[in-house]
């Protein structure tokens, strides 16, 4: 072993020989099996937080399955992320001065392919870093050979069977990027707009505008030169009697009519709703529930078309909106315009408003899909954990609606349709397949679909594509299905829902049993981690470290020039909640966190101190090792023949036992944040802080190569535990330790997760051990309030105590004289008068000091007095602060919080101060 901690010098070292030893791969065909799919990052950048949480948690999972013997695979891989990789490369060359097209679709493809060989790298390098045990010679990616001839065989197995089709309906525009979007990439946030009334004359018979009114209100006055109705509500007393009448909608001069529909709401706004069917997905509804004409305003890169009077053609949206207001403006018909909050929908990637457009689209029809994957759940062939989410995967399932799969792309699968020139519509798996298909000749011209699939179409096959399908190979059929996926709330309709149904339809089975549902990663301040923000973490930057410039530099990279205000912000917020940077913490340290994080299906706030906590306790990890192997440098396993512990080792063999126990049922249930809670506990408090010290004064006596061997064994036990989530440090240790044992495994990865062992569980041993850790603690905190030096040797009566108290002492009067720094301990004879005394309580029985000649008591009373006239001044200063408005208003949350928590820290100090003095006031 190193003789100091350093995760640098060991990090590396380990993770080289598990991979070039092929640890990771899948160990034994005829043992059970367990898989766990990676949920494919994009190949876009680099890991975040997110990532970096979910790894440790399929990771420790992996490596507490893999240590149990089983068949283990964790499959590793990386998402084409169609939009946002794209994007990515076109910016590149926008900066080089030349376009996607000009390059023309093949010289694109070569480009966006070597960015993808970079990325990836990036990806699955940073992945190592964190001690990720996935087996890399099954790495696979959603564009490879494979999972492309798997996307092929769907789509044209579905299409054959009229699951897939193609349609009219309103998706999701983006008018920079001039494709559909999915809902997920699209965010909506509140901004600031306008609400313009409109009043819209009633038709008589003959078509011609009368002097009553309907007044509409609306975010969006260019929609409405694509207006076909006005709805009212049939049940609104107000309007109902017009119902089947007309409009003339202004500036088309057109009449459109008015229908009752439920849609419009009596209580809201003027009653009376303005329906423009191709741009807005609630108007649409309506126009399919009144057969109401579908008038497309719009150009696909959002300027208006021919639809439109040829005064507004060729305008863009916000001049449209400008030219319509000004014409109602001069008609007489604009009533007022209001000050409106609004939801406004944006593209995540180019930040444009999204239209609703009518464009031709490829679908799925995911109701059909769905029924057997709702059911799936509904049987509990399916498990969701936290239970709960089921709830929300039913909701969104039993209202889904048909799926649209085609994105107006160059980056991704090219769908496999091809038109004549009728526009006659083939699919097959290749030209030739389809000309085969369909005895086509070479004179007749194909071309093909120029659209790709939507990312989560391939993704969506990602449990059965990643293992070879549609070849029936041993991957296939050993880890499929898999055991659990692990991921966040945010995707379950977008990739785990897809999965379900693509799953069961192409393989007869659920993809996996169980969805574990973690939460998010927020900052300090519970907000979402965004580039934006300026407020994201870069999971490395913990292991490694990085000093404030740095920092600032990252986070602000791409915003120095023209978003001074933002890099003020970022650069302020950086500098309080890191003023020195951010220090290396090692790997270990940062996995730990996030396992105690890792509270099923809640948000969790990434909170720095519990990584400097963490630090220390692999510090403390490894201190103790070397302490144990300083002291077992003699030791010689033959004692294992006639081992024979004492009360001391029989106790930490016991508390082991229960710590087992505990950490492998919060394991099997997804509950790292209990299951690093109880190693935490059992390494640190029973481990380190009781036993290594019982073990002190023991390994002076003639028990010393027993103690020896149980301090070795339990080390060795606590370790297996510890590793699937501090995997390098317990290696490092282990070796060691392994060494001593003659364990014969070449790494603690594959050697044995311990089992618990009713029959090692000593409630003898527990007993009387809990009684010495009472009286310590009792005599270290008579100590601490009597301002007694804690090397001073002190003789410590009981009295009122019980036969069970007498047994102890007579047994443990050295060990009890070690742990609590006694002269010695002495039994009160019963009725005997008490000398003066600070006292303590063991149940009953009273732990007695004697104070003559220790304190000088009215020394000790003005030290009293002093710390309280100090900490009543903390405390009115604090209170003072915190009852000034001004500062609870303006101060940021962590200030005022901070704050509260010293008022409180100070209240408390002063309760000790108070019952200190009253003690002394009775000696």
């Amino acid at each position: 072993m190193i003789e100091k901690y350093d995760p640098t010098a060991i990090e590396s070292k380990w993770y080289e020989t598990w991979e070039q030893k092929g640890y990771f791969k899948p160990n034994g065909e005829n043992r059970e099996s367990y898989c766990i799919m990676i949920p494919p990052p994009n190949v876009t950048g680099t890991l975040h937080m997110g990532h970096a949480f979910q790894d440790t948690i399929m990771d420790t999972l992996i490596r507490y399955q893999r240590m149990q013997g089983k068949n283990t695979l964790w499959q590793p891989g990386t998402d084409h992320a169609g939009i946002a990789t794209q994007m990515v490369v076109e910016r590149q060359l926008n900066a080089q001065g030349t376009s996607r097209t000009e390059l023309g679709r093949d010289a694109f493809m070569e480009k966006v392919w070597q960015w993808k060989q970079q990325s990836g790298d990036t990806i699955t390098n940073q992945l190592r870093r964190l001690g990720a045990s996935p087996d890399w010679s099954r790495e696979r990616f959603t564009m490879d050979k494979g999972m492309s001839n798997a996307v092929l065989k769907v789509f044209v197995d579905l299409y054959n069977e009229g699951l897939i089709y193609r349609g009219q309906r309103l998706v999701n525009w983006d008018p920079t990027l001039n494709t559909a979007l999915s809902d997920l990439e699209v965010e909506s946030h509140e901004e600031k707009g306008h609400m313009w009334h409109f009043s819209y004359p009633v038709a008589d018979k003959d078509g011609q505008a009368t002097e009553k009114t309907l007044t509409i209100a609306t975010t969006r006055p260019e929609t409405l030169l694509g207006d076909t109705a006005v709805a009212v509500n049939p049940s609104d007393e107000r309007f109902n009697h017009l119902i089947g009448q007309h409009v003339l909608l202004p500036i088309c001069n057109r009449l459109i009519p008015i229908v009752g529909d439920e849609h419009a709401d009596p209580d809201k706004g003027t009653g009376c709703v303005k329906i423009t069917p191709a741009h807005d997905f609630n108007d649409y509804e309506v126009g399919q529930r009144h057969h109401l004409p579908m008038i497309n305003i719009l150009n696909k890169d959002g300027t208006l078309n021919n639809e439109v009077p040829n005064d507004y053609r060729g305008m863009t949206r916000q001049q449209a909106r400008q030219a319509v207001v000004d014409k109602m403006r001069e008609l007489g018909l604009l009533k007022t315009i209001k000050d409106h909050v609004l939801m406004v929908p944006r593209g995540d990637r180019s930040g444009d408003v999204i239209e609703p457009l009518l464009t031709d689209q490829w679908y799925v029809d995911a109701k059909t899909l769905a029924k057997p994957a709702i059911k799936a759940v509904e049987n509990g062939d399916i498990k969701f954990v936290p239970d709960n989410w089921k709830n929300t995967y039913y909701a969104w399932m039993r209202d889904i609606q048909d799926w649209c799969i085609s994105r107006q792309l160059w980056w991704g699968h090219r769908i496999p349709a091809w038109y004549d020139e009728n526009n006659t519509i083939y699919v097959g798996l290749s030209e030739s397949d389809v000309r085969n298909k369909h005895d086509l000749d070479d004179d007749v011209k194909l071309r093909q679909e120029s659209d790709v699939l939507d990312t989560w179409f391939s993704s969506a096959l990602w449990p059965f594509a990643t293992l070879d399908w549609p070849q029936n190979s041993d991957a296939l059929k050993d880890f499929y299905p898999g055991n659990v996926l692990v991921t966040g709330f945010d995707i379950i309709f977008f990739w785990v829902a897809r999965m379900i149904m693509m799953g069961i339809k192409f393989m007869d089975e659920v993809p996996f049993k169980e969805v574990y549902i973690h939460g998010l990663v927020r900052d300090s301040h519970g907000q979402k981690m965004s580039k934006s923000k300026g407020n994201v973490l870069d999971p490395l930057d913990l292991i490694d470290g990085i000093s404030l410039e740095e920092l600032i530099a990252k986070r602000t990279r791409g915003l120095m020039q023209d978003q001074p205000d933002k890099v003020n912000h970022i650069k302020k917020q950086t500098i309080e909640d890191f003023p020195d940077g951010i220090k290396a913490y090692g790997c270990d340290a940062l996995r730990f966190t996030f396992a105690s994080l890792a509270s099923t299906g809640r948000d969790i706030n990434f909170d720095m101190g519990r990584v400097e906590g963490y630090r220390n306790f692999c510090n403390k990890i490894f201190n103790a090792a070397r302490f144990v192997l300083m002291n077992c440098e003699d030791f010689d396993i033959s004692v294992k023949k006639s081992y024979a512990p004492s009360t001391a080792e029989r106790w930490i063999i016991s508390r082991l036992q229960h710590c087992i126990a505990d950490y492998r049922k919060h394991l099997d249930s997804y509950r790292l944040d209990l299951a690093s809670q109880v190693i935490y506990d059992f390494f640190w408090n029973e481990y380190c802080d009781w036993f290594l010290e019982m073990a002190k004064p023991l390994l002076k006596t003639e028990q010393k190569p027993h103690v020896q061997y149980t301090l070795l064994t339990v080390l060795d036990q606590a370790l297996r535990l510890l590793h699937p989530i501090m995997p390098f440090l317990t290696e490092e240790i282990w070796q060691a330790v392994a060494e001593k044992l003659t364990l014969g495994s070449q790494s603690i990865m594959i050697s044995a997760f311990p089992s618990a062992n009713a029959k090692k569980i000593d409630t003898e041993a527990d007993s009387e051990i809990q009684w010495l850790k009472q009286l310590t603690l009792s005599v270290r905190q008579i100590r601490s309030e009597m301002n007694i030096a804690p090397g001073k040797k002190l003789t410590v009566l009981l009295s009122d105590y019980n036969d069970k108290d007498a047994h102890n002492v007579d047994r443990h009067q050295e060990l009890i004289n070690t742990m609590a720094r006694l002269d010695g301990i002495e039994l009160l004879p019963k009725n005997s008068q008490e000398p003066p005394s600070a006292t303590g309580l063991i149940g009953t029985t009273k732990v007695l000091i004697p104070l003559a000649g220790l304190i000088d008591k009215n020394e000790e009373m003005q030290r009293i007095a002093k710390n309280m006239a100090k900490v009543e001044q903390e405390i009115k200063r604090a209170e003072g602060k915190l009852n000034n408005e001004k500062f609870t208003a303006k101060a940021p949350d962590s200030v005022v919080k901070a704050e509260r928590e010293k008022l409180q820290q100070n209240q408390t100090a002063l309760k000790e101060l108070e019952e200190q003095r009253t003690k002394l006031e009775q000696l």
